[in-house]
C-alpha cells in the first residue's frame, strides 16, 4: 500500500471536475519515457523461532528499517517511528503487519529492474543475517493466524483496519497475511491508457494463475491456489473487482474519475496525521460538505491519496498497476513485470494480445477471474478449454514483445529471458502453489513449517 514519503502542504484546492480528469492526463508520455516501475512484498520471521517480529521488538521491524539505513536509504518517519525509506532504487516501506515492501524506482528497461531486485534482496539478507531475520517470497503466511501478526504504526492502517470488517469478511487478511508482486506501467494518451487497461483487466486472471502462490492457511491446506486472490472477492466491493465498465464504449479518464468518486472514502491527512473518513465521500468533499473537516475542500494531494485506495485488479493512477499476483520468488518478481511490458509496450504485441480477448463476454471475464484462485491454469476459458490453453499464447506474444524492444544487457542478451520461469511452469503445468502442495503431501509429511527453509530468499 502506498507510503506518503512527503506531504505538499501548497498543492492545489481542487475548484472544479475537470482538475480529477486532467490528473489522469498528467500521466500521458511519449513512448521514449515509458517506464517500469515494479513493487514486491515479502513475509519477515525470525529464524529462531519463525514467529512474525513486531515493530518494537529487539530485532524487529524498526531495527531491520535502521539497519537498512546503512546501505544510504534515508528514513521516513510518521507521529516519531520510522516508517519508510527513502533512496534512489525507491521506497522500503511497510504494509500493515510488517511486510516488507520495495516500490522500485521508475527504470527503463528489465535489466535494470531485476539488478535493482536482486540490490535490494541483497541487502534485506545482508541485514536479516546479522538480526536474525530470514523472509519469506509468498502470497499468504502459510502458518500464521491473524492474532499472531503485530500492527505497524502507520495511521492509515489503525483507519482501514477499524472498516474492513464493515465491508467484507475477509478484508483484515488481506492486510495482515498477504502479499504480492505489482508493476506500474505507463501510456501515451487516452486511447492508449483504455487499450492497455482492457488488457491488462482481461489477461490479470492469467496472471494470477501463473504466480499462485498462497496454498497454506494456518498450517493447512485451504483449498485454493491463490488463497491471496481469494481474499480479494470479499474485502469490499466498493473499491476491488473488475471493473465492467472498463470494457464499455466511452470508457476513459472521465469514467474512471467517475468511479473513484464512488468509493467511499478511508481518510484526509492534514499536519502529518490521518483524519479518519472512513465510509465518507469524496463528492461531499468537492462541496466543502465533509463531516469530518467541514467547509474544507480537498487538493490535488487528497485526490491522489483517495486513488491510492482503490482496489481494482487494474488501477489508474498517472500509470497502470498490474495487480493480480501473488508475492513469490526472485525470479517471479522479475517475470511479472516483464510479462505486461512484453504484452503492453510493443503496439504489435498489444494488438495481438487484445485480440485474442476482445471477444469476451463481461460474464466471461467475471467468470473466469473468479475461478482462477481455485482452478489456476485449469480454469475454464471462455470458448471451450481451459486457461492453460492460452497460456502459451500470451507467452509467445509477451516474448515477441520483448525481442522488438531490443532491450540488451551487457552480454547482448534481450529482455525475453525473464519470462523464462513462467515458460517452465506452463511447460511443467503446475504453478508454485501446486508444487508446494506436493512437497506437503511428499517430503514434508504434512509440516508447512518447512516451508520457512525452502522459500525464503
Amino acid at each position: 500500500m502506498s507510503t506518503k514519503t512527503v506531504s505538499n502542504s501548497n498543492a492545489p484546492v481542487i475548484e472544479n471536475g475537470a482538475q480529477l480528469i486532467d490528473y489522469f492526463a498528467s500521466g500521458e508520455k511519449p513512448k521514449d519515457r515509458w517506464r517500469i516501475g515494479t513493487e514486491h512484498e515479502k513475509f519477515v520471521y525470525s529464524t529462531a523461532d519463525c514467529h512474525a517480529p513486531s515493530y518494537d521488538e529487539p530485532g524487529g521491524i524498526r531495527d531491520l528499517l535502521m539497519a537498512l539505513t546503512e546501505f544510504g536509504w534515508t528514513p521516513v518517519e510518521e507521529g516519531g517511528n520510522v516508517i519508510a525509506l527513502s533512496g534512489p532504487d525507491g521506497t522500503v516501506s511497510l504494509e500493515p503487519a510488517g511486510q516488507l515492501e520495495l516500490s522500485g524506482a521508475p527504470l527503463e528497461n528489465l535489466h535494470q529492474t531485476c539488478a535493482e531486485t536482486g540490490r535490494h534482496l541483497e541487502q534485506v539478507k545482508a541485514v536479516g543475517e546479522r538480526l536474525g531475520l530470514g523472509f519469506l517470497g509468498l502470497g499468504m503466511w502459510p502458518d500464521k493466524a491473524r492474532s499472531d501478526l503485530s500492527i505497524m504504526p502507520k495511521g492509515r492502517y489503525g483507519i482501514m483496519l477499524n472498516h474492513m470488517p464493515r465491508v467484507g469478511s475477509l478484508g483484515l487478511d488481506m492486510m495482515l497475511r498477504t502479499c504480492t508482486i505489482q508493476v506500474n506501467l505507463d501510456y501515451a494518451s487516452e486511447a492508449d491508457m483504455v487499450k492497455k487497461f482492457r488488457v491488462g483487466l482481461a489477461l490479470q486472471p492469467l496472471a494470477t494463475a501463473l504466480f499462485a502462490n498462497s496454498p497454506f492457511t494456518e498450517k493447512r491446506p485451504n483449498g485454493f491456489l491463490s488463497y491471496r486472490s481469494h481474499i480479494w472477492s470479499d474485502t469490499d466491493p466498493h473499491r476491488t473487482g473488475m471493473l465492467p465498465f472498463v470494457f464499455e464504449d466511452g470508457f476513459g479518464y472521465e469514467r474512471y474519475t467517475d468511479y473513484a468518486l464512488d468509493v467511499p472514502m478511508y481518510f484526509v491527512y492534514r499536519e502529518g496525521r490521518y483524519i479518519d473518513a472512513a465510509g465518507l465521500s469524496f463528492r461531499d468533499f468537492l462541496r466543502g460538505e465533509l463531516s469530518v473537516l467541514p467547509g474544507e475542500k480537498p487538493t490535488m494531494d487528497d485526490w491522489a491519496d483517495h486513488l491510492s485506495t482503490a482496489f481494482p485488479e487494474v488501477r489508474l493512477k498517472t500509470f497502470l498497476e498490474m495487480r493480480g499476483a501473488d508475492g513469490g520468488p526472485w525470479g517471479q518478481i522479475c517475470a511479472l513485470p516483464a510479462l505486461w511490458v512484453g504484452l503492453l509496450y510493443d503496439s504489435q504485441a498489444l494488438d495481438a494480445a487484445w485480440d485474442l480477448v476482445r471477444g469476451w463476454s463481461m460474464d466471461e471475464r467475471e467468470a473466469l477471474r473468479n475461478a482462477v484462485p481455485k482452478l489456476a491454469l485449469d480454469a475454464p476459458l471462455p470458448g471451450g478449454g481451459r486457461l492453460r490453453d492460452i497460456a502459451g499464447d500470451v507467452l509467445d506474444i509477451a516474448g515477441a514483445g520483448l525481442s522488438a524492444r531490443a532491450r540488451t544487457n551487457a552480454s547482448g542478451d534481450n529482455e525475453s529471458g525473464f519470462l523464462d520461469p513462467l515458460r517452465e511452469i506452463v511447460r511443467s503445468g503446475k504453478v508454485p502453489a501446486q508444487l508446494l502442495l506436493d512437497r506437503y503431501a511428499g517430503p514434508w509429511e504434512g509440516d508447512v513449517c518447512q516451508l520457512y527453509e525452502g522459500s525464503r530468499f
